[in-house]
């Protein structure tokens, strides 16, 4: 196919991101076979992985001091985007694994001999890392809740106690970064744990993504020595995993798109093969169903070239204060893909009607599997504060350079009033919009 018009190639830049994509395009062929009956069991894929970790997926955005590929951002995109197309549910739990580690190449978070042993590790045996901190009083750790787990500390390091939700990946994890308060501390760390000193506690019983392995893990009385706490935050400052603007959690638009593109493809397909002996062509040719077709496409296109434009600025950005500055627009990225993923399902199964309910069509998965982006973070509210935030401040910043250029040329009268203007929106900020 023209890779000009090929919704898997379109954003493809090089010859080498070309080459991996088809290895992750069979990857998602296969997936898209088990798809089905680990939704219907809500099983765990463990071939799916084992399948990632054979091609060495795993370690594609390692450090390449390390052994690892250290592919960018955008191209760590393209593979979720098509995992997603095969099977949501193990593109998102990989996708924790791989933007992670994405996230600590860029940060460094870790110490050297510490992140040195963790990128080894993936790198030799496929070892896999995602971070639980999700709690069921807190809530998202977005929110700002103190965990409950607790870290006493002990000669020698501390001793953990406590149980997370929402630990997606969890039957596969070699590492857990786990958010606990330090008793007689006021900071919430974060600790590096083993797997294999954790239990899990099979919850996970959903409507969609089924197949995540999003259980609780239980931690009763876990040694964790000193040098494997990894971050604390104080106050309302962020781990130092953020500190690059969190570009890595794209993984989660990029998979909801994927499963959007699923969707679509099998609309599209059934409306240019499916003709009812009521009409002397497909549906393809009947206008109100080439005008949902045409609203998909927008929507996708829309969706996916904002979130490409900004993974690859995000990978050419100079520092981490460029990257920083950048969240809010991640936060759009994420909210536009999720929501826009959701409208492009609904429209695919108006396509293709009743048929769509059925549980032998992928549709009824993907209707599924779709809604659960809203509930992964950051959620709607937050973003459209966060873009609300950063109107405010632009608008500020030009009111007060307003109120400089007056006042150098002597209206004070308009000065001042420029200057009201920016008080009151000091005032909106202070009541929580800044």
């Amino acid at each position: 196919m023209d890779s000009r018009t090929d919704s898997h190639t379109w954003f493809v830049r090089t010859p080498e991101e070309r080459d991996r994509l088809r290895v992750t395009a069979e990857l998602s062929r296969r997936f898209a076979e088990r798809a089905a009956e680990h939704d219907l069991a809500g099983t765990f894929p463990h071939e799916n992985i084992a399948d990632l970790k054979a091609c060495g997926y795993v370690h594609w955005t390692t450090d390449a001091e390390f052994g690892g590929e250290a592919i960018s951002l955008h191209e760590m995109l393209l593979h979720q985007e098509q995992l997603a197309r095969g099977d949501g549910s193990t593109a998102l739990a990989i996708g924790w694994h791989v933007g992670l580690m994405l996230n600590l190449r860029a940060t460094r978070a870790f110490p050297p001999d510490l992140y040195e042993e963790v990128c080894e590790s993936v790198v030799r045996e496929g070892a896999l890392i995602n971070s639980c901190a999700t709690e069921p009083a807190t809530g998202s750790p977005s929110r700002g809740g103190r965990p409950q787990t607790t870290a006493r500390r002990v000669d020698g390091g501390y001793v953990i106690n406590g149980r997370k939700t929402f630990s997606t990946l969890s039957p596969a994890l070699d590492w857990i970064l786990v958010t606990a308060s330090v008793e007689g501390e006021s900071d919430v760390a974060e600790f590096l744990v083993r797997g294999q000193d954790v239990e899990i506690v099979e919850t996970w019983n959903t409507l969609g993504m089924r197949a995540t392995g999003s259980h609780d893990i239980v931690l009763r009385d876990v040694f964790v020595s000193e040098r494997y706490r990894v971050g604390a935050r104080r106050g309302e400052s962020k781990l130092d995993r953020g500190r690059d603007g969190s570009a890595w959690l794209l993984h989660i638009p990029a998979c909801y798109l994927g499963i959007a593109l699923n969707a679509r493809d099998f609309a599209v397909r059934y409306a240019a093969t499916y003709q009812p002996n009521s009409l002397t062509h497909p549906i393809a040719e009947v206008p109100h169903i080439q005008e949902k077709l045409g609203q998909m496409e927008l929507k996708l296109l829309s969706a996916r070239t904002l979130l490409y434009d900004l993974a690859s600025r995000w990978d050419d950005a100079p520092d981490d204060a460029a990257r920083m500055a950048m969240r809010p627009h991640f936060a759009a990225a994420k909210t536009l893909a999720t929501n826009a993923a959701m409208e492009v399902v609904d429209l695919a199964m108006r396509v293709v009607g009743a048929r769509s309910l059925w549980r032998d069509v992928v549709l009824e998965r993907l209707y599924r599997d779709v809604r659960a982006g809203l509930h992964n973070p950051p959620m709607d509210d937050v973003t459209y504060q966060l873009l609300a935030q950063m109107a405010l401040r632009e608008c500020a910043a030009d009111v007060v350079g307003a109120a400089g250029a007056n006042g150098a040329s002597g209206t004070a009268g308009t000065a001042g009033t420029a200057g009201t203007a920016a008080k009151g929106g000091g005032g909106a900020a202070a009541q929580g919009l800044g």
